[in-house]
This record gives structure tokens, C-alpha cells and sequence, in this order.
């Protein structure tokens, strides 16, 4: 992998935080692109042959959407990036043509009775796989991680409902795990506490915004990933990781994998 300048490092003095941390987005930010944007494109095209039961899911639901979906990333790449668009194949589901453009995973969520995930296509998940999110509310989709049910369940569905079209806005999310690779829909595992050079900081850049014409939202996920060693010379980064580790609750640190990390970066930082 091209190794470019790290672009997010979201931890700091505060420690851990479960918390939505949403805010403004410009159109113009809506889409990153960076120097590895062939190279993560033609990951996405190898997993998109190879895997497409893995890395795409869609309901009849969510085509409309999905269609309005490409239309905007066409039209955005009309505006802002003119050089960098790309032909895709007519015939394919509107969302993995969507999808071919940009470095981003993509999901689409549509009111019924709840917010459900109605088409996606994610290439690059952090330990978690597309099939058994299809369909499923943002309650259910989150179950598993402790504390979202009494902390983010009311606010994010709150936001979702209030979500207007002129006003999208972005927000950050990070783990440590041992692995660089992105394509990951494995379920988190333990780190080893043995060697801190084997571990990688992983950050999800999200943007969540609604189509003027469906009422859906879109939620794009990019993925940024290091070594925590590349990291370590940044100022206070090894000082505000520890914090945010050994900050989560005893369940939340046994979700991520961090049961002990928090003592392995005491050491480092001795």
C-alpha cells in the first residue's frame, strides 16, 4: 500500500467517547480522493468478481435510491472532479455502479417503519459483514456494540429523521486491530499484547446525507489504516490512544479485541 500522509488521528485529551460526533460537511468534501484511489478501486472491481455475495446486498426497496444515489456521485464528479470520472457498466445495480466510482463503501437507508439498510455496497468493512445487516433497522444493525442502545439509539434516529438535503454532515470513527487489510468482515479478535509493531490504527471517515428526491440517506464509510508505529512520533498520539483504550468500558474493550492493550502501551510509552 502507498503509504501517504495519515489524514485523521480522532483521539485525544478526553478519552473514550460513545458519542455521534457529527459535523457540517461541505459538498464539495463529500467524496475524498487521494493517491491510492486506483488502487483501492481495483481492489473493489477483484472483490466485486470474486465476492459479491460478500460485499453486495440489496432489497427491491432500495433501487429508486440507489439510481438517485449514482445520479449524485455522477453529478458530483461533474462539478468537482471532472478528470477523475469513470464509465461503469449500465447494467449493473445502480449502488455497485455507484460504488465503482469512489473509494468509499456505500449504504442506503429508507424509512418504513424504522431506518433500514436497503442497498449497500461495502467492500472494506471493519469486522462486520454486509448479509446480516441487509434489511435490518440502525437498532438492530448496531445490537451488538455495547452501550448504543442506551447512548446513540434515540440521538441517531433523532438526526436520520431531521436529516435535510442542504445540510449533511460527516464525523470520525477509530479502532486498533492486526490486521492492515481492508477488506475485513471477519469479527473482531483479540490483539496480542506481544508486539506493538503488529498493530494498526484504522479509521472510518463517515458522511451521512440525504437525497433530495427518495428522502434516503446515504451513509458513506472511507477507511484509513497505519501502524500505530508510523503514528507514534505524532505529538501526544500514544498518551490520548491509551486513554481512549483504557477509557472504554470493560464490555466495550472485550468487543474491540483491547483486553490488555491498554498495559502493552503503558510499557511503550515507559
Amino acid at each position: 500500500m502507498t503509504r501517504q500522509p495519515f489524514p485523521y488521528v480522532p483521539v485525544d485529551a478526553r478519552g473514550w467517547r460513545l458519542a455521534m460526533g457529527l459535523r457540517p460537511l461541505q459538498l464539495e468534501h463529500w467524496i475524498e480522493i487521494d493517491a491510492r484511489r486506483d488502487e483501492e478501486l481495483a481492489l473493489k472491481a477483484e472483490l466485486l468478481a470474486t465476492k459479491p455475495e460478500v460485499v453486495v446486498a440489496t432489497h427491491p426497496e432500495g433501487d429508486a435510491a440507489s439510481a438517485e444515489l449514482y445520479s449524485e456521485l455522477r453529478d458530483w464528479f461533474a462539478r468537482y472532479a471532472p478528470d477523475l470520472a469513470r464509465p461503469v457498466d449500465a447494467d449493473e445495480h445502480p449502488v455497485v455502479a455507484a460504488a465503482r466510482l469512489v473509494q468509499e463503501d456505500l449504504c442506503v437507508l429508507l424509512r418504513s417503519d424504522l431506518w433500514r439498510l436497503q442497498a449497500a455496497c461495502v467492500c472494506f468493512p471493519s469486522r462486520w459483514t454486509l448479509t446480516s445487516k441487509i434489511g435490518r433497522s440502525m437498532d438492530e444493525i448496531h445490537q451488538p456494540i455495547p452501550g448504543y442502545q442506551e447512548s446513540l439509539a434515540g440521538p441517531t434516529s433523532g438526526v436520520f429523521d431531521r436529516l435535510r438535503p442542504e445540510k449533511p454532515f460527516w464525523r470520525l470513527n477509530w479502532t486498533v486491530i492486526d490486521d492492515p487489510a481492508l477488506h475485513q468482515p471477519h469479527a473482531p479478535r483479540q490483539l496480542s499484547p506481544d508486539d506493538i509493531d503488529q498493530w494498526y490504527f484504522r479509521v472510518e471517515r463517515q458522511t451521512i446525507r440525504r437525497l433530495p428526491e427518495s428522502g434516503a440517506i446515504v451513509f458513506t464509510i472511507r477507511n484509513y489504516v497505519a501502524p500505530v508505529g508510523e503514528l507514534r512520533d505524532q505529538p501526544e498520539f500514544l498518551e490520548h490512544l491509551l486513554l481512549g483504550i483504557e477509557g472504554a468500558p470493560t464490555a466495550m474493550q472485550e468487543y474491540k479485541g483491547w483486553v490488555g492493550v491498554a498495559q502493552r502501551l503503558r510499557e511503550a510509552l515507559a
